[in-house]
């Protein structure tokens, strides 16, 4: 009689492992977006934060694969940031955003940030 290896059920949590942690944040973002011919401002809320994105709070409607430009200030720092990202995940208001490109600067700034943070997921 043929023997068979045991299974193991493979945890939600081990498929959707995410390539950067996330943090938790809490500061305002000012989003603009194109909207037909004109640029929308507005106001959000960032409630999470990696190296690769940011998590917001946004009255809005925004689509999976949207363009947006952001412009925040990290806590404790006084530097304004301008950055472009992709609109990723969307449930409810709470949308995830993929930043396009962060310079070398931003990314250090990230880091330092980051550091005696612990991560959530």
């Amino acid at each position: 009689m043929p023997t068979s290896t045991p299974k193991f059920a493979i945890k939600q949590s081990d498929r959707r492992r995410r390539r950067h942690p996330r943090y938790r944040a809490d500061f305002r973002v000012t989003l603009n977006h194109l909207l037909g011919n004109n640029y929308q401002k507005l106001e959000g809320h960032c409630r999470d934060l990696s190296e690769a994105g940011i998590g917001i709070l946004l009255a809005t409607e925004l689509n999976v694969g949207e363009v947006a430009s952001f412009s925040f200030v990290l806590p404790e720092s006084e530097l304004p940031w301008e950055v472009r990202a992709v609109v990723r995940y969307r449930h409810g208001y709470h949308y995830g955003f993929e930043f396009l490109s962060l310079t070398n600067d931003q990314q250090a700034a990230l880091n330092n940030y980051f550091s005696g943070l612990e991560p959530f997921d």
